[in-house]
């Protein structure tokens, strides 16, 4: 254990020392600010409009962006090692390859956690401050479960990183593949549904169809975060209307999404050639 947090303190301080870390905060709390206290703007109001709301908005912006945030910060985890030599010089330590995933992986993770903590707990706490009327324990739940969500999403794109770092050869392969993931899970696949939908005039939704929906890890977080609302989102989402998923087993099958892809990559790391 001691070899895990000893290699998670070193990604963490890397993350500190390349500005991971400041520039991911930067950019969660201007984008929790501004749809927290501007996101009415297209309706002609200035301010905070409601917990619902600003989850809701924040949660189909991060869609798109915490999964790109989390490729780009650890595509590189174990390939960007091997091309510059280092990886070979790490495993001369008493460390296993298991560790050195491990450790990678709670290093990266924490640079996530605490950005995001940071960064939307920000728009909480000013929306807690200054916003008139707020319930302040759902404002405390909603956005708790927001941010608790939205590492669980951030973890998920790291763990399917580190599968295609320990797959690549090169970190050129591997960036190209992460953006490949990221077009897939953030566009693709629910344009697929779509499509789906339209050439059977939705008749497999009752049966099949809010079940695909788990094999997204985007879309489960935007299920978690419509669950606390009387809301069933629009879309994809809305055919999840009735009451199949709980939010256990959507917290549930995000831990699954983290856990597969990243058992995949220690198994990969085990056959990569050092």
């Amino acid at each position: 254990m001691r070899a895990i947090l000893a290699v998670a303190e070193k990604e963490l301080k890397d993350g500190l020392r390349n500005r991971w870390l400041i520039a991911i905060t930067s950019i969660f709390v201007l984008m929790a600010g501004g749809i927290s206290w501007f996101g009415s703007a297209s309706v002609g109001t200035i301010g905070f409009s409601s917990i619902a709301n600003t989850i809701i908005s924040l949660s189909s912006l991060n869609v798109f962006l915490l999964p790109l945030i989390a490729l780009l910060l650890s595509y590189n985890a174990i390939v960007g090692e091997d091309e510059d030599g280092t990886l070979l010089l790490l495993l001369t330590y008493p460390l296993s390859k298991a560790e050195l995933l491990l450790g990678k992986f709670l290093g990266h993770s924490a640079i996530l956690a605490i950005a995001t903590f940071i960064g939307f707990g920000s728009a909480s706490l000013s929306i807690a401050l200054f916003a008139a009327d707020v319930d302040i324990s759902s404002l405390l739940s909603s956005f708790g479960l927001f941010i608790v969500s939205a590492i669980l999403l951030g973890m998920v794109f790291i763990s399917l990183s580190y599968l295609v770092s320990t797959w690549v050869s090169e970190k050129s392969k591997a960036a190209g593949m992460a953006l490949i993931i990221w077009f897939f899970f953030v566009l693709i696949y629910d344009m697929g549904l779509l499509g789906i939908l339209v050439m059977t005039e939705g008749k497999v939704q009752a049966e099949i169809f809010p079940y695909l929906l788990m094999l997204n890890p985007t879309d489960i977080f935007r299920l978690i975060n419509l669950a606390t609302f009387e809301t069933n989102g629009t879309g994809l989402l809305s055919i999840a209307s009735q009451d199949i998923f709980s939010l256990t087993g959507l917290i549930a099958s995000m831990a699954i999404w983290i856990v597969i892809p990243l058992s995949f990559a220690y198994y990969r790391f085990l056959k990569r050639p050092i």
